[in-house]
């Protein structure tokens, strides 16, 4: 394989920066056209949108999440075997691009046909993150020969992109789809994309070389080769138990935290007093705090942990600690339905919100050890790619799931009495979870069998490995 050899920027190769600006792009469009879905959906067809209740648009919100959780499994496969990572990113930002403009298409256009126009876009928007998810961060790692210190700070500049695309994308997308038009919200995030893709096009063969041109499985097979006929042993069946056991507990977690996209966004811009000196805030602007708060807390909470040294909680403990604060999040949800006292003409403070998305990263933050990294330290070789699999199907039925529990808001003047319904009922099911997990936090540790013990507590390696989970909103590492 060729390295490229196109020169340094800051101390790190310049395809560093490539793939910093084709993820940030790519996420720009993705988050923008999230922030912007469900109040597009709900927003009555004078004012340009379809006019579905609550339920039905919360109802595709969960369908369309959970597919975008699925397709990358395929389109891993398609990458590992057939095609190779950087075609992959190229076919996945055409059809990213293509799903967004038709969603940008003016219903003036396609009178008659616009259901099966907006569900075209959604088709080509999942098909295009099945091919694209993964495969930019899997060739971060391949610009470093292994031992390179550079490495772990790399990561750390990457998902940074990640989340500078994530801060900006409800602010331009979620403006212009809000404020000026939907479908200009669609197409400034098609734009996004195609500012990324034209990046790999001119820049990739010069700043990457020959990396993820050809597809990665022939190079593992063989090794595979030998363990498939291996039986398990009694440390790998323990640690698979864990794998599975906190891949359960995960869909608690993030079922309450995907109401950002959903209920969340619903309550933002149907009862929160957003006027600041005559300027409304757009609704989709509080997407944004998520991505603001990593920023701002990553370095912070792994600084945290690395001075704790050893007595830095276990990965269950953290688990336990996330659902502690997003539990705290919803209950500042209820704290503002009980000022509104069931009466939807009332509005409240932006900060109720502001301060149940701060509980809610500082969750996440929390979650950063479990995910792929977890599977990645524990997985038996011949199941990574299995568990990995369940790993990506639990995360996306708690997208489902979040949907399912939003449905429950109702419409008009009960809306408030069910959203705090739900606030609680979310809030006390989260604090319940972290209870069992605690309570349960030495036996899952005993499973492991060391794995807990080999993390790295150098601060510059734990600071990538935070933001390397967190950066990506799903509590997911795409680093292998």
């Amino acid at each position: 394989m060729t390295k490229p050899t196109s020169g340094t920027l800051l101390g790190h190769p310049k395809g560093l920066f490539l793939l910093f600006g084709t993820e940030m792009w790519e996420r720009f469009g993705y988050y923008g056209m999230r922030a912007l879905l469900v109040l597009y959906l709900v927003a009555t067809v004078e004012d340009g949108g379809f006019g579905w209740t609550t339920g039905e648009a919360l109802g595709l919100y969960g369908t369309f999440t959970m597919a975008v959780y699925l397709t990358p499994m395929i389109g891993g496969w398609l990458a590992d075997n057939f095609i190779g990572q950087r075609r992959a990113i190229i076919y996945g930002g055409i059809l990213f691009s293509a799903g967004y403009f038709v969603l940008g298409i003016p219903k003036t256009m396609i009178v008659g046909m616009e259901e099966n126009v907006f569900y075209i876009g959604l088709f080509l928007i999942c098909c295009g993150n099945g091919l694209f998810k993964a495969n930019v961060s899997s060739l971060v790692g391949e610009l470093y020969e292994d031992g390179d210190h550079r490495r772990d700070a790399a990561f750390t500049i990457f998902y940074m992109g990640i989340n500078l695309g994530a801060f900006l994308s409800p602010l331009i997308v979620g403006y212009l789809g809000e404020e000026v038009n939907w479908h200009y919200g669609f197409i400034a995030a098609g734009c996004g994309m195609l500012i990324g893709l034209a990046l790999q096009l001119t820049l990739a063969k010069s700043y990457l070389g020959d990396i993820g041109v050809t597809p990665s499985a022939h190079k593992i097979k063989a090794a595979q080769d030998d363990l498939k006929t291996r039986a398990l042993s009694k440390e790998e069946k323990d640690r698979t138990k864990v794998i599975l056991i906190m891949s359960v507990f995960s869909v608690i977690f993030w079922a309450g935290f995907e109401q950002a996209g959903g209920l969340f966004n619903i309550y933002a811009s149907q009862f929160t007093d957003r006027n600041i000196m005559g300027f409304e805030v757009p609704a989709t602007w509080f997407q944004s705090l998520n991505a603001m708060f990593i920023i701002m807390l990553a370095p912070v909470i792994a600084s945290v942990w690395v001075k704790m040294g050893s007595k830095e909680p276990t990965s269950p403990v953290k688990f336990a600690l996330a659902m502690v604060f997003l539990a705290l999040g919803f209950f500042v949800m209820v704290w503002a339905t009980m000022v509104q006292g069931g009466d939807v003409t009332i509005k409240v403070s932006m900060l109720f919100l502001v301060f149940a998305y701060l509980f809610h990263t500082l969750g996440e933050l929390c979650l950063s050890p479990i995910g792929l990294s977890l599977v990645s330290k524990l997985a038996p070789v011949k199941f990574t790619s299995l568990l990995m699999g369940v790993w990506f199907f639990f995360t996306a039925l708690s997208n489902k799931l979040a949907a399912f529990i939003g449905q429950f808001v109702g419409e008009g003047e009960e809306q408030v009495a069910n959203a705090g319904n739900i606030f609680l009922g979310v809030g006390i099911g989260a604090l319940i979870t972290a209870i069992i997990i605690f309570l349960s936090a030495n036996k899952l540790v005993e499973w492991m069998h060391g794995a807990e013990g080999d993390d790295n507590h150098d601060l510059e390696a734990k600071l990538e490995e935070e933001i390397a989970v967190t950066g990506t909103h799903e509590g997911i590492s795409e680093k292998q």
